[in-house]
């Protein structure tokens, strides 16, 4: 679990919402069903106009990794491989089947596969870095949709405030409703900023970080793999993968 992304919504969304209280603000002021349904059902209706179905069902099952990225731990991961190095050498690389079959991690289950196959160490990297290669590209695409969510939501935010301010203006002969009207239509435009710099770009920002993450501990078992191909010794592995985990 993620504690700076959770910290993160709280104290944005509370600085906001504690400011306008101090300012002498209510709460039910800023609520509005039909501004929240223009900001948020236009800007979402624009992103999924220029996503394909593909990236956009990924950006969904992705979103969670934002509060729960997952488990890539670069040391363990070093580790594990160090361990293999070490089968290998005593027994061979027949002796990392049963390694195989028990490893949980589908990319590093891969790599053993092709390792206890005996396939040649260049053929066990160029397999892997296309797998790497398409499932970072896959990621990356995934999380430009709240990117997208996060440059059109301003702009719709605007339009919700412009079709507020029309409804404003056919009411002009009553002077009682100006002031509240006028209100009521900026807080599309609060809707549309709030949403665009509070959520949507920093939940994109936030997955690409961790997509880098992934891709950076998936190098790490390439270079592992491959070298337990070539023959290294398992102290010298540990140290040429060492370097991933420098932070």
């Amino acid at each position: 679990m993620d504690k700076l992304s959770f910290i993160g919504v709280i104290v944005g969304f509370g600085a906001i919402l504690g400011g306008n209280i101090l300012e002498g603000g209510h709460l039910n002021a800023l609520l509005n069903l039909p501004a929240f349904m223009i900001v948020f059902g236009g800007t979402l209706g624009a992103a999924m106009l220029q996503t394909p179905w593909a990236s956009m069902s990924r950006a969904l099952v992705i979103t969670r990794w934002v509060f729960f990225p997952p488990a890539t731990q670069l040391v363990m991961g070093i580790d594990n491989v160090v361990s293999w190095s070490k089968v290998a050498r005593k027994e061979g690389l027949l002796g990392l089947e049963l390694v195989a079959e028990d490893e949980p991690n589908l990319f590093m289950k891969k790599g053993l596969e092709l390792l206890v196959d005996g396939s040649e160490p260049e053929v066990i990297r160029n397999i892997l870095d296309v797998e790497l290669f398409v499932s970072e590209q896959r990621d990356i695409h995934a999380s430009k949709f709240y990117e997208a969510m996060g440059g059109y939501s301003p702009t719709i935010g605007i339009i919700g405030a412009v079709l507020g301010l029309i409804h404003v203006m056919g009411n002009l002969a009553d002077p009682a409703q100006l002031g509240p009207g006028i209100a009521v239509a900026f807080i599309a435009t609060i809707y549309g900023v709030a949403l665009a710099n509070l959520l949507f770009l920093p939940i994109s920002s936030k997955l690409r970080s961790v997509i880098r993450g992934n891709v950076q501990f998936q190098e790490m078992v390439i270079e592992g793999i491959v070298s337990i191909a070539e023959g290294e010794n398992p102290k010298s592995i540990e140290l040429k993968l060492s370097g991933f985990a420098i932070q």
